[in-house]
């Protein structure tokens, strides 16, 4: 086991899928969550239930910055949350956010001596996001190893799994009831909508997978 990792975990199901695979791999464990003025604050919440339960440290750094630049489904509510169209970006992607917060996640690493970065993003049932591809990992970690001369490594266990495989390998990991607490609905309501982007594809999964769903829909 590597000595320490440093967990993007925003409380929805692949973060927290991610959470429970680093804690195979890695003695220590840090989670980090980021408040950039989305259009609620569950996943959050959510975050800091399953580091309380799994007593682990977590902090929430702030980044008003990308709400104050952008204007897409998840930094204003006044945008009502919709599907991309065949060839254009679903209008509840966030320019920026994973650079911005994988950039952020490793100076916090830094600080703390850990070279262990630990993402959910996945380029299988996705939503179309170019941020969450393996390209961009790829180019993101060796321009943070240059920028700041520090062997980061970026870890993505779920890049190529379908939704149905994350849910599988929760449950290889014997941490399926972790999921119950999780958030993932975009309208940030619970039960969740059950009809918004991230709702369906995460209802997919499960249904594949063959179970049923640990939260509740409307």
């Amino acid at each position: 086991m590597k000595k320490s990792a440093v967990i993007l975990h925003s409380g929805g199901q692949d973060s927290t899928t991610c959470l429970a695979w680093a804690l195979t791999k890695f003695k220590n464990i840090e989670l980090i969550s980021f408040d950039y003025g989305q259009r609620h604050k569950a996943e959050i919440r959510a975050a800091q239930t399953i580091a309380k339960k799994l007593n682990l440290k977590h902090t929430t750094l702030k980044l008003p910055i990308l709400k104050e630049l952008t204007k897409n489904a998840l930094t204003n509510q006044s945008v009502k949350v919709k599907a991309g169209k065949k060839g254009q970006l679903p209008n509840t992607f966030v320019d920026g956010r994973n650079a911005m917060f994988l950039t952020t996640a490793a100076i916090y690493a830094k600080q703390k001596g850990i070279t262990n970065i630990v993402t959910g993003v996945c380029q299988t049932d996705y939503s179309g996001y170019p941020d969450c591809r393996e390209p961009f990992i790829k180019s993101i970690q060796k321009t943070l190893q240059l920028a700041m001369e520090y062997p980061f490594k970026i870890h993505t266990p779920l890049m190529n799994l379908t939704k149905a495989q994350t849910v599988e390998l929760m449950d290889k990991l014997g941490k399926l009831d972790l999921l119950k607490y999780t958030h993932t609905c975009y309208e940030g309501i619970s039960p969740a909508c059950g009809k918004c982007p991230a709702c369906k594809l995460r209802l997919k999964g499960f249904k594949e997978y063959g179970i049923d769903d640990l939260i509740y829909y409307r």
